[in-house]
């Protein structure tokens, strides 16, 4: 009881701006009372009600008329409703002037997009790499309830070399989709994206070295996560699709096998079958719970065979997602990628996905429909050996019949995924969805008349 009245005792500390506005609300509340024991002709503050009239009567009446009750109490509330207004308006400046000294954004846009996020749908997003990042950056502005499962499994660059070295799962895909998720200050996300160029940490991403250390200090990846994702005050959350030490294998059409994710691409050989080694690893209860509640479910985009198959062959990822009650939609890619699934149309990507993780595992597919402008970058990227994965629509519909097309590539740099345009497809589909089951509900309950 003491600790509670000291704390309330520090909102009177000199130097807030608050004690001024709290009594001018205090005296609005008083007047207004006094107002409505007048109008409604209450004794319950009758020596108040003597007092005020006694004022009215010489400052509006001199001459000593009668002034009617009524008129005197809805001038006490008209008063007291405009103190009461004021006194509010000033407090919220001055706590909006300490939270947001710059004025941009006020405390009410940020209060009114809080409200707005937080409404927003519950999505389940499951890839790695640019391409979830991508996703993430355009979803964060119509839902606070996001939910990313990334791949773990990498063993190349940074992340490669803190698996190796520190013996901590790899924490590159993770930095790209926290920071995609961000809302912190343009600075933090830059340093969390900043590479040193030289000396001891050369290559390194600040913000792995960040999440390694947090790792270290709180005992394992999952609360590293999420003291990050505290620092970078993102939208939403991130979650591993896995905790133990995995390692990525493929077996190509040939009978070969390579372990390593960032080893499989560099065969340039048509891939069979993607696994997981030791087999069987457990996924988070909490990714599990994630999709079990959501009401929309995103695959992809992402690398097929590295980014986005890996999570379909963590135990109970498929099956939580047959069994889930959301639409699920596959974000097909929209360039092929060399040594991963290089002449590959849509209906390729839905087949390898099917073939990993079972039928049943996607509702739906969203594919780009449009052809890249720019052919500057068209040459550059057909020089790598990628080109634009074709809409093949009939033979896509018959693996999955709803497929939802749309215009969705970003030709700024590269030839990707247009974060904008991708969350807006995402989000009409959302909308006529829920329309769409409105109308259901609606058609089915019962009328009367």
């Amino acid at each position: 009881m003491v600790r509670q009245l000291r704390r309330w005792l520090r909102w009177l500390r000199p130097g807030l701006g608050l004690k001024r506005w709290a009594l001018v609300l205090g005296v609005g509340v008083l007047l207004i009372s006094a107002g409505v024991t007048l109008v409604g002709n209450i004794s319950l503050l009758a020596w108040l009600d003597s007092l005020v009239r006694h004022l009215l009567a010489v400052l509006v009446m001199p001459s000593g008329s009668p002034v009617s009750p009524l008129v005197v109490g809805i001038v006490l509330v008209a008063l007291g409703g405009f103190l009461v207004l004021y006194a509010l308006r000033q407090t919220l400046r001055s706590i909006d002037r300490v939270l947001f000294p710059t004025g941009n954004p006020t405390l009410v846009d940020v209060l009114r997009q809080h409200r707005t996020l937080s409404r927003g749908p519950k999505i389940v997003a499951l890839g790695g790499g640019t391409g979830l990042s991508t996703l993430l950056r355009g979803l964060k502005r119509y839902s606070g309830n996001i939910t990313a499962v990334v791949t773990v499994f990498d063993d190349g660059g940074s992340s490669g070399r803190l698996r190796r070295d520190l013996g901590v799962l790899p924490p590159g895909d993770i930095r790209d989709c926290l920071v995609a998720l961000a809302e912190s200050e343009p600075l933090m996300t830059q340093l969390f994206e900043y590479r040193f160029p030289s000396g001891a940490f050369d290559g390194h991403a600040f913000g792995n070295l960040f999440i390694a250390s947090l790792a270290g200090v709180t005992g394992d990846l999952e609360q590293a996560v999420k003291e990050a994702s505290k620092v970078l005050n993102i939208r939403g959350r991130v979650l591993p699709a896995a905790l133990d030490d995995v390692v990525l294998c493929a077996e190509y059409t040939d009978g070969t096998v390579v372990e390593g994710e960032s080893q499989i691409p560099r065969a340039r050989r048509p891939i069979r079958r993607v696994f997981l080694k030791p087999d069987g690893v457990a996924a988070l209860p909490e990714v599990l719970e994630a999709i079990a509640e959501a009401d929309l479910i995103l695959i992809g985009p992402g690398s097929l065979y590295t980014s986005v198959i890996p999570n379909l062959l963590v135990r109970g990822v498929a099956e939580a997602l047959r069994q889930a009650a959301a639409p699920r939609i596959y974000i097909c890619n929209v360039m092929t990628q060399p040594g991963e699934t290089e002449g590959f149309g849509a209906a390729a990507h839905v087949r390898a996905l099917l073939a990993a993780a079972g039928p049943g595992i996607a509702t739906h597919v969203l594919v780009n429909t449009q052809a890249p402008s720019n052919t500057t970058l068209r040459r550059r990227y057909e020089a790598e050996g990628a080109v634009p994965v074709t809409a093949d629509l009939p033979e896509l519909r018959r693996l999955i019949p709803e497929v939802i097309t749309g215009a969705l590539i970003s030709e700024e740099e590269l030839l990707r995924h247009d974060p904008e345009a991708l969350a807006t497809a995402v989000m009409r589909f959302v909308s006529s969805t829920t329309l769409r089951r409105a109308a259901v509900r609606k058609a089915a309950s019962p009328t009367y008349g």
